[in-house]
């Protein structure tokens, strides 16, 4: 009798411990938080198109095969909302001088990790010179005084899996690393003078994910 309720005891601990591993792990899940995108956003899109990519569209979309990976130097996912929300970029003589087409991306991530998903996957958003026309903008709440967190490490990797299994994505990359393609041939921007010095999210962050997707076979960055 001893022994039958010491297997008992034994099965129902397992059970437990097994219940309690199952709920510690968070499920992949995004939610929709979309930013405005009305006629005037979608003209300024096809405009920005044509006159930085050279790519004549009737539809301002992309075809994904990469992931550019960002920080915000916004502390909120409110304030950040509010920033890429209205279709018209004002107050940066640095990046009007090219379109007044706001700036966005298509995913936010905040600093416990929920992933937002502001623009659908493959709708067009300004995220970054040269590449936006085939590439999937993620965009996380830190900045330099605020390093990313393990949390916003873990869904970055989930979130590019599942892009991934949709999509033939090739390149990985971190904002910061974008300039590496101008001697490619995905390179489109024909203003030879226009580009942003960018510090985001930096190596050690790119590293940490590269890391959890080496078995995904991406592309290395090229060299310049």
């Amino acid at each position: 009798m001893q022994i039958k309720l010491l297997k008992i005891s034994f099965i129902l601990a397992f059970a437990l411990l097994q219940i309690s591993c199952a709920t510690s792990q968070s499920t992949f899940r995004i939610f929709d938080k979309p930013i405005t995108w009305n006629a005037e956003r979608e003209q300024l899109s096809l405009q920005y198109l044509k006159d930085r990519h050279g790519l004549d569209k009737s539809t301002a979309t992309i075809e994904p095969q990469m992931v550019v990976v960002h920080w915000t130097a916004i502390k909120t996912v409110e304030v950040t909302f509010d920033v890429f929300n209205p279709p018209t970029l004002g107050g940066r003589a640095d990046l009007t001088g090219a379109s007044n087409l706001n700036v966005s991306s298509q995913f936010l991530i905040d600093r416990d990790g929920t992933i937002f998903r502001l623009l659908p996957d493959t709708t067009f958003a300004r995220h970054v010179i040269g590449l936006n026309y085939l590439a999937i903008g993620i965009e996380n709440i830190g900045g330099d005084d605020m390093p990313l967190t393990k949390a916003q490490l873990k869904a970055n990797e989930l979130l590019i899996r599942h892009l991934k299994r949709k999509y033939p994505i090739d390149y990985v990359i971190g904002h910061h690393e974008y300039q590496n393609f101008q001697n490619t041939n995905l390179w489109k921007e024909n203003d030879p003078n226009y580009r942003t010095v960018k510090s985001d999210p930096g190596d050690k962050f790119m590293n940490q994910l590269r890391k959890k997707l080496s078995d995904l076979n991406l592309k290395p960055v090229p060299q310049l």
